[in-house]
């Protein structure tokens, strides 16, 4: 079997490998300015998409631009979040010369789209292919690609459960928290193989216990309230904002949830087999408030005393962006940021200087702002724990800043592992 790696070789983003010029795993792009692709022009005779965020399936309808229409095979939360991304995409930079895809290609997407379930093994390009579930966001999978001799599983991006539930911080209000995420349950599938392609986002990074931060945010949180201020908290629209929307309910927090996450949440109503608790994420929404997006009716929202959970989670635009200048100027109200902020973002900077760039000038933020870990990434031991049951296979380590140096550090632990770089081709 061989593989060639078009994109996510030592970077997080565009992910993209393909199987012996047959089938293609991925195809996303990395946001930047301007946005990076995957490279070569692949041509595939089969699609299989691990999951429905940005750098994954952000350039999906391009390989439907010319006269091939290959099958897309994917769960149907990822074919929903693909479609939402694609139109959200077209609605943004449809009229950039870099925009890679029209809106036929879109529409030549439903055309061609095979969902399917976890467990259930379907043939494509040849190759028998199967979906478990990888606990990274609703929908998201491992895919194990099968040829009959060699047996590859793609890890993709995943979540692991912490080994055993510590008890809940002193105070904690809101029942014993799960393991991991409360939106999905974590990976547990360990289905057999001779090659493994694994991420490595926090490959040096061990997460706090999950129920540590939720406390540590729901109670910042309150605070702020109790004194009279608003906390924005930026949140990616597709598993983050979900994920706060029922760490808000759960605590009892008044919140408001502005954005594409409010479209988004409404459709993971519909896919309740592939949350953790369908009843919990009900509650979570009828807890919030939505906002239908006018900006009058967000500047009252922001005199409330309550979260505003809202995108873009890196503030690179959105409704945070209406959002902060309404309430960067007063101490006591707060910025609280969920995710990674990538280097060069507005979120990052804000981090890094107490600045934001608001209408292209760069104003200093009074509030206070503040970063919780609830990555939906496996941390360095859950990494580890997931291996350990592939010590005789051939590791290939991708998506992550440090491929290179985790690849090392399984050497030296005997593992046959390597970090290939970008567009380089590998036999397995």
């Amino acid at each position: 079997m061989q593989l060639r790696f078009l994109g996510g070789a030592g970077e997080v983003g565009r992910s993209a490998v393909l199987v012996d010029d047959s089938l293609l795993l991925d195809f996303g792009l990395l946001t930047a300015e301007p946005p990076q692709y995957p490279v070569g022009a692949p041509d595939p005779d089969a699609v299989v998409v691990s999951h429905g965020h940005l750098d994954h399936v952000g350039t999906i309808p391009a390989l439907l631009s010319g006269s091939n229409r290959p099958p897309i095979h994917w769960t149907p939360p990822t074919r929903e979040l693909a479609l939402t991304l694609a139109r959200d995409t077209l609605k943004l930079h449809g009229h950039s010369p870099h925009c890679p895809f029209t809106e036929n290609d879109v529409k030549r997407v439903t055309e061609v789209s095979r969902t399917h379930g976890y467990r259930e093994t379907f043939d494509a390009a040849g190759y028998e292919v199967t979906f478990y579930n990888a606990g990274h966001i609703p929908g998201s999978a491992h895919v194990l690609v099968d040829d009959g001799e060699t047996r590859l599983l793609y890890t993709a991006d995943f979540h692991l459960d912490e080994q055993s539930a510590a008890d809940p911080p002193a105070g904690f209000d809101a029942g014993r928290p799960p393991a991991g995420q409360r939106l999905v349950p974590g990976s547990t599938a360990r289905p057999e193989a001779d090659a493994v392609i694994c991420e490595s986002t926090y490959s040096d990074v061990d997460h706090e216990p999950r129920a540590t931060v939720e406390h540590r945010f729901a109670q910042s949180v309150k605070t702020t309230l109790w004194e009279g201020g608003t906390v924005v908290v930026p949140a990616f629209a597709i598993g983050r904002t979900q994920e706060m929307l029922m760490i808000c309910e759960a605590h009892d927090i008044p919140c408001y949830v502005d954005g594409m996450g409010t479209d988004v949440t409404e459709m993971l109503r519909r896919h309740p087999e592939f949350v953790r608790d369908a009843d919990a994420l009900r509650r979570a929404k009828s807890h919030a408030r939505f906002v239908t997006g006018r900006d009058g009716q967000r500047k009252r929202i922001a005199d409330q005393k309550a979260a505003i959970i809202t995108t873009s989670g890196m503030l690179s635009g959105g409704p945070a962006m209406t959002y902060i200048p309404e309430i960067r100027a007063n101490p006591v109200n707060k910025i609280a940021m969920t995710g990674y902020q990538v280097e060069g973002t507005p979120g990052r900077e804000l981090l890094e200087t107490g600045r934001a760039e608001i209408d292209g000038r760069v104003t200093p933020v009074s509030a206070q702002v503040e970063q919780y870990d609830f990555s939906a990434h496996a941390d360095h031991d859950g990494l580890r724990r997931f291996l350990e049951g592939y010590d005789d296979a051939t590791v290939l380590v991708n998506h992550g800043d440090r491929c290179g140096d985790f690849a090392a550090e399984l050497r030296d632990d005997g593992y046959d592992a390597a970090a290939p770089e970008l567009g380089a081709t590998v036999e397995v």
